[in-house]
């Protein structure tokens, strides 16, 4: 797993960076330039890319890797693993998460999806019919510990750094939020127990909306009481302080909610998810950074003014990761050229405070 000497000697050997690029993560450090690996094809050909993508970026500076279960069909996993193992790079050196809470499929979608998770999952028992939400989503449990499992041997690692409970929001549709917040509970307390084992580190949740809309929106969740679900958990499995790290979140230049929604209740009032999470100590790894390559061409002039780095796609990642409590910005790197592009950008300077609260005056 990552350590602090692995991370601060990987950043020793990668100074060449701007400002802030390397960001506390624990003990140790992370690049604020991430590797995601949600978009593409599940094919060989996509894979072969990711690879050397994956390798370009953690053999150049960059040692964030995201992934999920369910990204391409549990092939984005795979690959990960690959990449890691060839890459020259210490495992200790690279912080690795993923996710678990959508029900994968294996390699390819089949031709039933529906009859492949009822045979896969519903049919073993890994999954009660009634957990399952829109056929495709799960928190109980003994799920997440089902997923965990399968994750470790995707990647072949040991440990994972950072393990999310994905899109719990997704329950919303059929529980009401008390019944999520109590779902949550339960599977961090099998988290907490999965961190006593060793086979993560920290673990998180990674939303889409949950976090960044309104109070009174239908997919909302607040922050402080996940936390205080974490807390309970860990207190359950007899620890005494919480392995609940992180968030993930989007945010770019188009979908700033998560600074200018203020929807989590602090001790002086409602607060954005940037700065309850930054004041509760919690990392926030940003997705969504290029808005699925939108922002590669296209950010608003004022905007982009402001920004430094030689191309679009490099100003509109400097502006993520400008965004106040922001551990890391992932970005999707498909390709070589990509990723020598993302991790380019972590040679400019990201936005100081003032200038960045200057953007939404």
């Amino acid at each position: 797993m990552a350590t602090r000497e692995g991370t601060w000697t990987y950043r020793d050997a990668h100074d060449d960076f701007a400002r802030t690029f390397f960001r506390r993560f624990g003990d140790g450090v992370a690049s604020s330039i991430g590797v995601g690996t949600y978009l593409g094809d599940p094919t060989d050909e996509r894979d072969d890319a990711y690879y050397e993508a994956i390798r370009t970026a953690l053999e150049s500076g960059v040692n964030v890797v995201d992934t999920a279960i369910n990204y391409r069909h549990q092939r984005s996993e795979r690959v990960v693993g690959e990449a890691l193992s060839d890459a020259d790079i210490d495992r200790d050196a690279a912080v690795v998460a993923t996710k678990g809470g959508f029900v994968p499929f294996d390699g390819e979608r089949p031709d039933d999806p529906g009859a492949f998770v009822k045979r896969e999952y519903v049919d073993t028992g890994i999954v009660d019919r009634d957990d399952l939400v829109g056929g495709q989503h799960c928190l109980a449990p003994a799920f997440i510990d089902d997923q965990l499992d399968r994750s470790l041997d995707n990647l072949d690692l040991d440990t994972i750094d950072l393990y999310y409970v994905h899109n719990p929001e997704t329950q919303l549709a059929e529980t009401d939020r008390e019944g999520v917040y109590d779902q949550l509970e339960a599977t961090f307390e099998r988290l907490e127990r999965r961190a006593d084992a060793g086979d993560i580190d920290h673990y998180g949740v990674a939303s889409w909306d949950a976090f960044r809309v309104p109070a009174d929106h239908e997919k909302y969740l607040s922050l402080p009481e996940v936390i205080e679900r974490a807390r309970a958990a860990a207190d359950a499995a007899g620890n005494t302080a919480t392995h609940f790290r992180a968030v993930q979140l989007p945010f770019n230049v188009f979908m700033a909610d998560a600074f200018t929604v203020r929807s989590h209740e602090g001790a002086d009032g409602p607060q954005s998810a940037l700065w309850f999470a930054h004041e509760a100590g919690l990392d926030v790894f940003t997705s969504a950074s290029l808005m699925q390559g939108r922002l590669a061409t296209e950010i608003p002039d004022s905007v982009d003014a402001k920004l430094s780095g030689e191309t679009r796609a490099q100003r509109a990642i400097n502006f993520a990761r400008s965004a106040p409590g922001v551990t890391c910005s992932l970005v999707g790197t498909g390709s070589v050229e990509h990723a020598r592009e993302n991790v380019d950008a972590g040679r400019y300077d990201p936005l100081g405070a003032d200038a960045f609260d200057a953007v939404f005056e």
